[in-house]
This record gives C-alpha cells, structure tokens and sequence, in this order.
C-alpha cells in the first residue's frame, strides 16, 4: 500500500495545536453553545432550569457534567422543529432518519452548520489520505440521510472530484470504479463486501483497481474486516464515525499514517464518556457511552447527546485532539443472552476467523421452549460449498462463538450468495422472539 501521509503543511492549525489551546478555545465555545441552547431551544431552558443549571454556571469544561443529558427520544418528542435554536426560514437542508420504528429524528442545519459540515468532512478525507484533485466514489445513500450528501460537500471542500454513485447497482458500481479510476471509495464496510464480491463476479482483481483508500463508515465493523478489505484490494481502510444528531459523517476520523482510532475534531464536538448505567462521567481511557456536546452548531445544537456507542477516550498521537477507540457495538444493539452480552461484531471476528466461510451474515433471535436462543445465518465460499465442508465449517464457527463470546449457536450454512447482503447499512440481527413474553 501506497503511503499516504498527509503532510504538516497541509492540516488545519487546530489539529497540532497544544491541549492547552485546544481546551481553551473549548470553554469559549461551550460557553456559547449552553447560553444558545438556553436562550433559544424551550425544552432546553426547562430542563436546566429543573436541574437547578444556568450556562453562567460553566467555569470549566468539568463543570459540563451538571447540565442534563439530551436523548434520542428528546428528538421524537420535540418532532419536528421543536429543537431548532433558529427560526425555520434559517435553516437551510434537514435530514431525518427513516422514522420506521416511530417518528422520524429530524435535524437542520443553518448556512454556517453546512459550512462547518463539509470542512470536518474534508478534515476527515485528508486524514484519510485524499488531496485536492483526485477522485472519490461515493456510495453512501443520498437523501434524508446524512451520509451521501455529507460526504459529497466535503469531497468538493477539499478540492477532490465527487462521484456521486450513491448505493444499490452493485454491477455499475463495480463498472464505474473500473472505468474513472477513483484514487477512494466512501462507502459502509459491509456494502464493500458486495462490492468485492462483484470484482470477482466481474472477473476482476480488486487489487489492480485504483482504490487507494476505503473511508468506511455509518456501522460497526472490526480490525478484522479491516485486514481482509485491506488484504483483498491492497487498500488503505480507514474508519469515519459520525451522527445525524450530532452532525453526521464526520465527526472523528483514524488518521491513514496510525489507523489507532479516532481522531475526535474536538475544536467543534466535545466528547465524555459515561458510564450508561449511572450516567457518570469516567476517566479517560476508561470504556463506557460516547456523550458528545456541538461547539459552534447553530441550527440545532445538541448538549450532552447519548449516542449509546460504546467506547473509550484515547491521548492523541497523529493529531493533538483526542481519539475514541473503535466502535465495536451500541448499548442498544447489544443482545442479552441467557444473561451474556453479545455485540454482532464479537460474531463476525468469528466468522472472518473461520475458513470456508464468506463474510456475509445474519443473527437470528428466537425463542425455543422457554430460552431465548440465537442462530447465524452465513454462506459457504464457492471453493467449499460441499455438505461436509459446510458442515465443518459451522461446527467450527459455532465452537468459536461458543469459546470467545460464550453463547451457543445454531449456525445455518447457505450456498454460495444465500446469505443477505447489505446495500447500505447492514441489518445484522432480527429479533423473531414473541413481543409480549
């Protein structure tokens, strides 16, 4: 793999700047956004002014852990404008979710919040090793999620040639890298799985294409995905976090020259981590749920956001600004099994660890008598599609979850394209246990 190191010269001052100077342009900020939030958002006023609070009482950036937490439901709550700190003619691109387990979060940005979107985005493609000039593939999803359009403003801030491909057409996708030659792929890590799996369907060796860098993000996804997308393309992959809440993509980024997490672009969030259980704020390098507070967001800021992401705040090393370790799981995509946690990501180390299996799966939740019980859904590799290798290699994969998570499993074994794959964020548990138990 090519290196490709940004270099000093090119970065923001912010991001070499001394924690000193980091923390102290924090407090400035911080200080504006709670007396924001106060003065022009009602639900927040009311709850500061419940909990006994006023922006006045920030003194340092420890005294954030007396303000009350905002939580998704906030969002629901407050449906659809209620969370706007401007008046609605300011606000000029909103976003929601899907909305499809109830009502739609919805988020707005002013002219400035979109400015500030595309640079961090920009930040986040030169961490990753993208210049001026060169061109990106972008196959996040466009519309009312943050992803395809987020991305696409950032590619153009930097300087780079967009192609906004957006998901789906796996086949073009494939063409379309083969025929422009992009230097990048934006893209979640289990649709670039699809997208290999066209490669060699095409006839084509991913490690001769163009793609120098893989920016995944928008899910979990492990070291270990990292290390066969790396392995299969001989690519950089580089992760991306980010929240419509917050943001969207952009929000942290792994520096290409480390991949040792990710880079938190502090000078506009500010992230603590709390226990989830007692809302608490714990020490740094600590693991515990990503709580993050806006800087200088004006259409809709956010104060101490439950993300529900699990992590840990690490020193930094590339960058002065702080780094989260990876995610590996949400508190609310954790399933509780006979009284053991599982992560889906604890399930698909396993799976990538395992020969004979292809790296597409799904989890089954499913009641049998009395027991909750799981199942994995995966797919044999063209090379091991006979029973008795199938057979093996489910018997294997059932002995590491069993040995490494801890829970038995019935693992189903399809032919080969039997699992389901992901054109977009990938649906890696189905819940078949009765509703009312």
């Amino acid at each position: 793999m090519k290196d490709l190191t940004p270099a000093k010269a090119d970065l923001d001052p912010i991001e070499t700047a001394s924690r000193d100077e980091i923390e102290a342009l924090q407090l400035e900020r911080l200080k504006w956004s709670l007396r924001h939030a106060y003065d022009n958002v009602p639900m927040y006023r009311q709850r500061f002014d419940e909990k006994g609070v006023h922006p006045d009482d920030l003194k340092s950036l420890a005294d954030l852990s007396k303000f009350p937490f905002t939580v998704k439901n906030d969002l629901r709550d407050n449906y659809p404008f209620g969370l706007f700190a401007v008046p609605r003619e300011q606000i000029i691109r909103i976003h929601a979710s899907s909305g499809t387990t109830g009502k739609a979060t919805v988020v707005g940005y002013t002219r400035k919040d979109i400015d500030v979107f595309a640079d961090m985005v920009a930040r986040s493609l030169r961490a990753s090793g993208v210049r001026s000039g060169e061109m990106v593939h972008n196959a996040y999803g466009y519309g009312l999620f943050t992803g395809g359009l987020g991305a696409h403003y950032g590619i153009e801030r930097l300087g780079a040639t967009v192609v906004p491909v957006s998901g789906g057409m796996t086949p073009r996708q494939v063409t379309l890298i083969d025929d422009f030659k992009p230097h990048a792929i934006m893209v979640t890590p289990s649709y670039m799985l699809n997208i290999l799996e066209q490669f060699h369907k095409q006839g084509l060796d991913p490690r001769e294409s163009s793609l120098q860098v893989g920016i995944f993000g928008a899910e979990p996804w492990t070291n270990a995905m990292r290390l066969e997308v790396q392995e299969a393309f001989d690519m950089h992959a580089v992760d991306i976090y980010g929240l419509s809440e917050i943001m969207g993509p952009g929000v942290a980024n792994e520096c290409v020259e480390t991949k040792d997490g990710l880079h938190v672009w502090e000078d506009h969030f500010y992230p603590e981590i709390i226990d989830p259980e007692t809302g608490k704020p714990v020490a740094d390098g600590e693991m515990g749920e990503l709580v993050f507070t806006t800087l200088t967001k004006e259409g809709m800021p956010m104060v101490r956001y439950r993300t529900r992401d699990l992590t840990r705040l690490l020193p930094g090393t590339a960058r002065s600004m702080r780094r989260m370790e990876k995610i590996t799981g949400r508190s609310d995509d954790m399933i509780i099994l006979r009284g053991v946690n599982v992560f889906p990501t604890q399930v698909e180390e396993q799976l990538l660890a395992t020969g004979g299996l292809a790296p597409h799966f799904q989890i089954e939740l499913y009641q049998a008598g009395r027991m909750d019980a799981m199942r994995v859904h995966v797919e044999a590799t063209p090379d091991a599609a006979d029973e008795a290798s199938k057979t093996a290699a489910a018997q294997m994969l059932s002995k590491r979850i069993k040995d490494i998570v801890g829970v038995s499993t019935e693992i189903m074994v399809a032919e080969p394209g039997g699992a389901v794959r992901s054109e977009g964020k990938a649906k890696r548990v189905v819940d078949n246990r009765p509703k009312e138990r």
